[in-house]
């Protein structure tokens, strides 16, 4: 029974305690972008303005993997909250969600080849050519 115990309490601290690294909104280095405001990355990923300080078109990418950390740190709010959003703005025609990319080989691979498609990645993972925009706690 005591092994029991502590083994349920050892699984209980190793799943309570899994750090996550910060996260970074990244962009291609060849952009004329340099940093972006919590405020614009929330305006670009969230539809409201499709806009980089720079005044060209952005193209925000969505990483699965990483979606739900990346929400939940930038507005607070979880996936069903954001699914949620998405519905009724596509559904009135006022924006588009940004586009999908399944892993950080895909992210990179839209990155580096689109000056304007910022993304965002784990803070330790940030992939040669590209810069970080911004940086968001968790």
């Amino acid at each position: 029974m005591t092994r029991t115990v502590h083994a349920l309490t050892f699984a209980l601290l190793l799943t309570t305690t899994v750090a996550h690294a910060d996260i970074a909104v990244v962009i291609n280095h060849d952009s004329p972008v340099r940093q972006l405001s919590k405020s614009e990355a929330i305006n670009i990923f969230m539809g409201r303005f499709r806009k980089l300080p720079d005044g060209s078109i952005a193209l925000p990418i969505d990483q699965s993997l990483l979606k739900p950390r990346f929400y939940q740190s930038l507005v607070n709010k979880d996936m069903a909250e954001i699914n949620s959003y998405w519905a009724r703005l596509v559904f009135s025609g006022q924006a588009s969600p940004p586009q999908q990319a399944a892993s950080l080989e895909e992210v990179t691979e839209i990155v580096m080849h689109n000056a304007n498609a910022l993304s965002y990645v784990d803070l330790d993972d940030v992939p040669d050519g590209m810069r970080i925009l911004l940086t968001l706690d968790e």
